[in-house]
């Protein structure tokens, strides 16, 4: 297995020790395991490294073994473009897996498509599967559906003026777009909206001016990284006492331990129900699932499991019975195998994919959850 930094990469390759002996299957991975997504990207690169070495301990795929090669992208869209190109050019793997966020994943899908190589994304925004691309896949939630879930629990409690901050990177922007595409269709009206820059280390400002707008009855933030965390503390300096709501960006218990537990209690989310595996009634079939990721990371690594991660463990599995079903290393029939992912039961949901539809989730993949007393409770 090789996963190589940027700096890393060039002083591996100028020793001669970029490459390693051939092996039977290679997956690659391009994933923003340092920098600003490294929250995001570090847990994606852990799952990869502990499934590809659990599959290779139980014989590989149809018993031949595999080797995965990534790359740390450090979040910089030019720096996935190079090493995806890399990845198809000079290892010639079979498929990728990656683009942790909206930014990188926009830029692998250019080589992927002109390469004719199954790319698997694990980033959120719908523009990524639509309209639906040969060769991409992805799966995480999209930020239209998380949209529809929030305004699905709004409208349930009665709100029908609502305020909304957006961070301005890729996927806050996108979801903020899509939030505003859909809004209507729950009778829902946006009377409030404000953005800040990823880099911001306050928007007090732009809440104070979502405060003091008349009729808001809560409050939306479409948004991932620190900007969301800032956000929900200064929602609670300011005594806004309004229903706040995070996406899907943030569902991990990084973003309680930045916010912090007194200003996080109350916000609501969609999240998978890999963060709640605890409070699944024992039939549901994502239980086992969730369970067993859970005990397997949190032994290999020490950490807490976040979505996140969740996103390149049900990757991995959807590419892995793509290639048992192929019975090959072949993109092509890879590719027309992944299209043909159904019942597969994974952390984000139960996945049926079709050649119209490359995520294969509806909304019941959501669970809408509370945050109580530092932790994940199911709105009900």
């Amino acid at each position: 297995m090789k996963f190589f930094t940027t700096t890393a990469l060039a002083s591996l390759m100028a020793l001669g020790l970029g490459s390693s002996a051939m092996a039977d299957i290679k997956i690659g991975a391009t994933l923003s395991a340092t920098g600003p997504a490294s929250f995001l990207g570090d847990p994606e690169a852990k799952t990869l490294e502990m499934l590809v070495e659990q599959l290779n301990a139980a014989g590989g795929i149809n018993g031949e073994k595999v080797e995965l090669v990534m790359y740390d992208d450090g979040g910089d869209p030019n720096k996935a473009r190079t090493f995806a190109t890399r990845l198809v050019e000079d290892d010639e793997v079979a498929a990728i897996i990656g683009g942790t966020t909206t930014g990188t994943t926009m830029s692998i899908i250019a080589v992927a498509e002109d390469a004719e190589v199954p790319f698997i994304s694990l980033a959120g925004a719908v523009d990524i599967i639509e309209p639906v691309k040969t060769w991409v896949f992805k799966t995480p939630h999209t930020d239209r559906m998380a949209c529809q879930k929030i305004f699905e629990d709004m409208k349930t409690r009665g709100f029908d003026k609502i305020g909304m901050i957006a961070g301005t990177d890729g996927f806050g922007a996108s979801m903020e777009a899509q939030c505003k595409g859909v809004v209507g269709d729950y009778g829902i009206e946006i009377v409030a909206s404000e953005t800040y820059d990823p880099k911001d280390a306050d928007m007090t400002p732009q809440l104070t001016n979502i405060k003091n707008a008349a009729g808001v009855q809560a409050v939306v933030n479409p948004g991932f990284g620190q900007g969301p965390s800032i956000v929900t503390r200064n929602y609670r300096q300011l005594d806004i006492g309004l229903p706040l709501y995070q996406s899907h960006g943030v569902a991990s218990k990084g973003f309680i331990e930045l916010a912090g537990t007194e200003a996080a209690e109350g916000v609501r989310l969609p999240a998978a129900a890999l963060l709640v595996a605890n409070l699944l009634d024992d039939a549901d079939p994502q239980k086992p699932v969730v369970t067993q990721y859970i005990a397997d990371y949190e032994a290999r690594t020490g950490q807490p499991v976040s979505t996140f991660g969740g996103h390149a463990y049900d990757a991995f599995h959807i590419l892995k019975g793509a290639i048992e079903r192929a019975g090959s290393a072949d993109p092509a029939a890879i590719r027309d195998q992944i299209e043909a992912t159904t019942g597969f039961v994974g952390t984000g949901g139960i996945v049926n994919m079709t050649a119209e539809d490359h995520l294969g989730l509806d909304l019941t993949a959501f669970k809408m959850l509370e945050i109580r007393n530092g932790d994940w409770t199911i709105v009900q």
